[in-house]
């Protein structure tokens, strides 16, 4: 057994260490990505969007190595596409972040299956075959004493049942937690898999909800506030880094304790 110390510098540097954000241009996803830069990182973000992704690496480039491509990973070919492409820029990765994401909000009876089609093949299939088609490169980094990282962007609401009528959005972040369990298991030692449950962010998907009810979601909950970047960069960056090496298929609530003491 080990006995040599780990500065604080070093425990949560991310400095020779190369990422990928998903949905990273925007919300959290860049939240994370600028966590990662200023940590050392060399960040890559995607979006559907060029336009989104040639702002946020601008934006993103004074605070770090970024790099961005487009991708449509609510299809498999769209996520074997990425795999490709960051696969010619490099022969591994350290950390993959698979934080693209929809949701949808009408009545039950509205409900049908393009609301469930748009929501899951993004949430779910899109996490699934990311890691997938990026596996041969998380493995060339990856060891039992230092593995490389999957961090899934899960939800509260995969917790607990939440008050809109998002069935397919809480479904599909369900389904998130359950398959970092999976993976866990199956990729271990080589790579850790963790999923982070974020409450009420301020992001586009939140937007006009806490327009309409921030005031009311901070009040009801525990630290009386909602999440602010640091809050969503300081987590994951510990799942990055060599502090959190030691924990795999864990679902992390971030949301004040209103998922948890709420």
């Amino acid at each position: 057994m080990t006995t040599e110390r780990t500065t604080p510098e070093d425990l949560f540097s991310l400095a020779g260490r190369t990422a990928v954000v998903t949905g990273g241009t925007s919300g959290i996803g860049l939240m994370i990505a600028g966590g990662f830069a200023d940590a050392g990182a060399d960040v890559i973000v995607t979006s559907r969007k060029a336009d989104a992704v040639e702002s946020a690496v601008e934006s993103l480039g004074q605070r770090g190595s970024v790099r961005g491509t487009t991708s449509d990973l609510s299809t498999e070919d769209g996520c074997r596409a990425l795999a490709d492409w960051v696969a010619a820029e490099q022969d591994s990765l350290d950390i993959l972040v698979n934080n693209a994401g929809a949701t949808w909000g009408v009545p039950l009876e509205e409900h049908d299956d393009a609301s469930w089609k748009r929501v899951l093949d993004l949430n779910v299939q899109g996490v699934f075959h990311t890691t997938k088609f990026l596996l041969p490169l998380l493995r060339a980094a990856g060891s039992a004493e230092d593995p490389s990282r999957v961090i899934n962007i899960g939800s509260i609401n995969g917790l607990e049942p939440p008050v809109l009528e998002t069935y397919s959005y809480s479904a599909s972040k369900a389904a998130v937690h359950q398959l970092t369990r999976h993976l866990a298991g199956q990729l271990a030692p080589q790579i850790t898999v963790n999923a982070v449950a974020p409450g009420a962010f301020p992001s586009k998907m939140m937007r006009a909800t806490l327009e309409s009810f921030g005031d009311e979601i901070a009040a009801s909950t525990p630290l009386k506030r909602v999440g602010r970047p640091d809050d969503m960069a300081g987590v994951t960056r510990f799942l990055a880094s060599r502090a959190g090496a030691f924990l795999t298929g864990a679902v992390i609530p971030v949301d004040g304790g209103a998922s948890t003491c709420g």
